[in-house]
């Protein structure tokens, strides 16, 4: 008499794996479903973290070369306090749903970027105008949000302000201003060509 094992529980296994009960298909989907959504999840922030930095910015020459050099020059660089603001403090909002719409925004440098729009100081110098009323305007039709990361007229000690400060300040706040209107060039040198109504 020989001995051999039956087939059976093989090929019940095999027959449960390819028909598995609509129970463990359906934790198997949840399962997998939340696995792969962690790991989208996790690669998408980390990406959008790593976009998020000076080191990024700057690693296109045409910020690195033209515009970072002057902001390193401003208070906004190195101050008395070493409190810095980097690129993104300034230019990309901190709430999720703001920062996408941003990012959105921003990729469309990167065809100017393919195309070479603004790849030599003479081309950079020639749309810098175009490019600062295009901040200038999102600034201030976001109440310069960005700014109010760091900086808020409820938050000023006047006293300690001079005089002139302290009265635009008040100003400001009476006449729902925001930053932008008195601090273009605050970080970046100001373009030629502006208007008086670049200057309100």
């Amino acid at each position: 008499m020989t001995d051999h094992k039956d087939p059976k529980p093989k090929a019940s296994r095999l027959s449960f794996l390819r028909r598995p009960s609509t129970r463990y298909s359906l934790g198997a989907i949840l399962i997998v479903g939340i696995a792969t959504g962690v790991i989208f999840w996790g690669g998408f922030n980390t990406a959008m973290e790593a976009t998020n930095t000076e080191t990024f910015c700057i690693s296109c020459h045409e910020m690195g070369d033209n515009v970072y050099p002057e902001y390193k020059e401003t208070i906004h660089y190195s101050n008395r306090t070493g409190v810095r603001a980097t690129c993104p403090d300034c230019h990309v909002p901190k709430e999720w749903t703001h920062k996408m719409v941003r990012k959105v925004e921003a990729s469309k440098e990167l065809w100017g970027k393919l195309i070479g729009t603004i790849d030599t100081r003479e081309k950079f110098e020639d749309k810098r105008l175009t490019l600062a009323r295009r901040e200038w305007s999102r600034m201030k039709s976001n109440d310069s949000r960005e700014c109010r990361n760091c900086h808020s007229l409820e938050s000023m000690s006047s006293d300690k302000q001079k005089q002139r400060a302290r009265v635009q300040h008040r100003m400001a706040a009476e006449d729902n201003m925001t930053c932008i209107n008195c601090h273009k060039g605050i970080a970046h040198h100001l373009p030629e060509g502006m208007t008086e109504e670049d200057e309100e």
